[in-house]
């Protein structure tokens, strides 16, 4: 039974109870932060965006990418998950664009188009499956808090491989998105250049807040603190551990933010909140009409045109 039917059948009334509020946020927690239990329909519906207009354009380049020589790539996480991620090299290259995707995706779904466009352009790619996703290991979901620490590991690998005059460039959406914010103020090594970041949340804990209030008509508390109790207790951190814009404010790396006016799921309100709270050189750019993670498809010429114009000049050519 879905979260609308639950509200349907109880009620307001019976939301306010002590089992009510308990049984929202265990269906709550058991929905959105399980691996298994985390359906990718239900993300595609929340997110509003019409995928079906961009499927064909989106396999057709997934198979001109695999064409490429790739191979996969293993780490392990700080608490012992193994870790897996896709590298397609390009000979010569000393560039490198490290791909992080979004809730309940993979990397080479959320990262065949963009791939390419990064390839022409003479960059590695790295595109990860993030923990408890694609064929990475992991029960519960980080949403960026587990994440970001997931992402030095894999730039620590990068560097590994490419050596140390080797340039990194960190690509997030979504949840990815958030994920490369929140390592933006940990102690990356110089060889991170600069980081896209693609309709970022600024905290797992403001995003649900949102989405319980715009979709639901529910506030946070008591439900939200509820569930964070049993975040707490299961996967082991906070909803409240990390907030992007305590991070990139202390950051030193170049940032373009990008974000579709259009976005129901993480509203825009949030990419305006981090690029004020960002203290290193920045760039925001809004797309008109896109909703959430369209950007690059609905106006795929500001997006790489923004790319090119903040991005790359940190690059050597």
């Amino acid at each position: 039974m879905g979260l609308e039917k639950v509200l349907a059948a109880g009620g307001t009334a019976t939301v306010l109870t002590a089992a009510g509020i308990y049984g929202i946020a265990r269906y709550f927690f058991n929905r959105t932060m399980i691996r298994s239990n985390a359906k990718r329909e239900k993300t595609k519906e929340m997110a509003g965006t019409d995928w079906d207009a961009y499927i064909p354009k989106i396999r057709q380049a997934k198979e001109r990418l695999q064409q490429f020589f790739h191979k996969e790539i293993t780490i392990f996480s700080e608490d012992g998950l193994k870790l897996q991620g896709t590298y397609f090299p390009l000979e010569g290259s000393k560039k490198t664009v490290i791909c992080f995707h979004g809730y309940t995706s993979e990397g080479l779904n959320d990262y065949s188009t963009l791939a390419l466009f990064y390839r022409e352009h003479g960059f590695n790619l790295m595109i990860v499956d993030e923990r408890a996703h694609g064929k990475s290991e992991g029960t519960y979901i980080g949403f960026g808090c587990l994440d970001r620490k997931d992402a030095l590991l894999w730039i620590q690998e990068m560097v590994r491989m490419g050596g140390e005059d080797c340039e990194i460039l960190l690509h997030g959406d979504s949840m990815g998105g958030a994920t490369v914010l929140m390592a933006s103020g940990l102690n990356l090594p110089h060889q991170v250049k600069a980081i896209v970041s693609d309709c970022a949340f600024t905290s797992a804990w403001e995003v649900f807040a949102s989405v319980l209030k715009a979709r639901y008509h529910l506030p946070a508390f008591p439900i939200l603190h509820a569930a964070n109790e049993m975040v707490i207790k299961k996967a082991g951190y906070s909803l409240k551990e990390c907030n992007a814009k305590t991070e990139v404010a202390k950051t030193k790396i170049p940032i373009l933010f990008l974000h579709g006016e259009a976005d129901s799921f993480v509203p825009c309100s949030m990419a305006h909140e981090l690029y004020q709270a960002c203290v290193s050189e920045k760039k925001l750019v809004l797309i008109e009409g896109a909703g959430h993670v369209e950007s690059c498809y609905r106006d795929s010429q500001l997006f790489e045109g923004s790319v090119r114009e903040f991005i790359f000049p940190f690059f050597s050519q």
